[in-house]
């Protein structure tokens, strides 16, 4: 592997998982049960986000961001 390819895959990484730490808070402050089911079922916090875009876009995006760093390290 790459260093180039390394290090996007690690700020991809980086970048989903602080999307996640996000949309974790976004969820507890409006509801417990969204926030422990962020905790629980990673995947339900963007789920949560698509429901709810007008609070969460910011992670969305940063998620998204995350997404093609890593695939841009795989390819």
């Amino acid at each position: 592997m790459e260093s180039i390819s390394a290090l996007f895959i690690t700020f991809g990484g980086a970048a989903l998982l602080a999307s996640w730490v996000t949309l974790f808070i976004t969820s507890s402050k409006e509801d417990f049960t969204w926030g422990l089911c962020s905790v629980l079922l990673p995947p339900a916090a963007y789920c949560y986000a698509l429901f709810r875009l007008d609070l969460a876009k910011e992670s969305i995006i940063l998620a998204i961001i995350g997404c093609l760093l890593v695939l841009a390290g795989i390819a």
